[in-house]
């Protein structure tokens, strides 16, 4: 049987991206995107996703369930690692030099400063309800009620 490997992962991507919108996160796919949502006042969760199994798997169903919670981020966002390659340079510049520029991961910012991660070695090898219960923790600690 011959696939095409183009089209399988095209199907893949578009899965992955309809994922995050379907839980309510924007599509960044410009570095002049992200820099808008950086300039938003209040918190911002950035979840870097691409279409390895760590994210499919793990963090894009801690993303969708993380956030039905009593506190949560103003703003929810996506960049998308190695297919919107500008715009998640840009966030990742945004994110400061600690931040080990890996995918999946997640970042809080609160008027565009970081206050909070959640790196690929905290989602890799973990259970989706840890990653939840992790991004909810820091939800509770800097984030307002909705």
């Amino acid at each position: 049987m011959n696939m095409d490997m183009n089209l399988f992962m095209q199907d893949m991507i578009r899965q992955a991206r309809s994922e995050m919108e379907a839980s309510g996160y924007e599509q960044l796919k410009t570095p002049e995107e992200v820099e808008e949502a950086v300039k938003r006042e209040g918190t911002t969760l950035f979840m870097v996703n691409s279409v390895c199994g760590c994210a499919g798997g793990i963090a894009r169903p801690a993303a969708a369930h993380a956030v039905h919670y009593d506190k949560r981020p103003d703003h929810l966002v996506t960049v998308f690692a190695g297919q919107d390659k500008e715009a998640t340079a840009q966030a990742r510049m945004h994110f400061g030099d600690d931040h080990l520029p890996s995918s999946p991961a997640f970042v809080l910012m609160k008027d565009g400063k970081v206050i909070g991660e959640v790196p690929r070695h905290e989602i890799e090898g973990h259970d989706p309800m840890s990653v939840v219960v992790n991004l909810q923790a820091q939800f509770e600690e800097n984030c307002e009620e909705l």
